[in-house]
């Protein structure tokens, strides 16, 4: 995942670091993979500290992906605090960065997880990856099953999201992909 997050970083780093006078040219490359490893890292420190419930909103669609939202907002003060400190940008330069990159790259990969179409990232990758261990990944997904029956998710009708409702998934058409894609809001 880590590889496919740097590659959507490069995509996005134009503007924001290429293109970007305050950010030195023999920089940009480090600087990109600093965005990668600090939204990475922002990700299972979320995790970690029992964010399952901003992180359910932020790949299921509730929560906007901008500078308003608690995690655009923590991964951006922690790439700005690192961009100061490794690469002796100015505090309004380095938020600048992150300010611009954080939400464009978190909103395309949650993007590209809900796409059926694109197989890039999926949630349950995102969701192993950033979690470090299963005890966190089913915190994340028991935090996902409260709100799940909210979005019709619970396929049989009992009142709660289990590996029953996984089953008739697999047995329905578009099997647990399309579970998956249901649960974050895709078509």
């Amino acid at each position: 995942m880590f590889e496919q997050l740097t590659q959507l970083i490069q995509q996005y780093g134009g503007d924001a670091v290429v293109n970007n006078n305050a950010v030195p040219n023999e920089h940009n490359e480090a600087v990109i993979n600093e965005t990668s490893n600090s939204i990475f890292e922002g990700l299972k420190k979320i995790a970690s500290e029992g964010g399952g419930e901003q992180l359910a909103g932020l790949f299921n669609g509730n929560s906007p992906i901008d500078n308003s939202n608690p995690v655009v907002q923590q991964i951006s003060q922690q790439l700005s605090g690192s961009l100061g400190e490794k690469f002796g940008l100015s505090s309004a330069d380095s938020s600048g960065v992150a300010s611009n990159l954080i939400p464009q790259i978190l909103g395309s990969l949650v993007n590209k997880a809900k796409d059926p179409n694109d197989s890039s990232f999926q949630i349950s990758d995102i969701i192993n990856s950033i979690s470090g261990n299963s005890g966190q990944a089913s915190g994340i997904m028991d935090t996902i099953s409260k709100y799940g029956t909210q979005f019709g998710l619970d396929q049989n009708n009992d009142g709660k999201l289990d590996v029953a409702d996984v089953l008739v998934v697999t047995k329905s058409k578009g099997g647990i992909a399309g579970f998956i894609g249901k649960l974050f809001g895709s078509k």
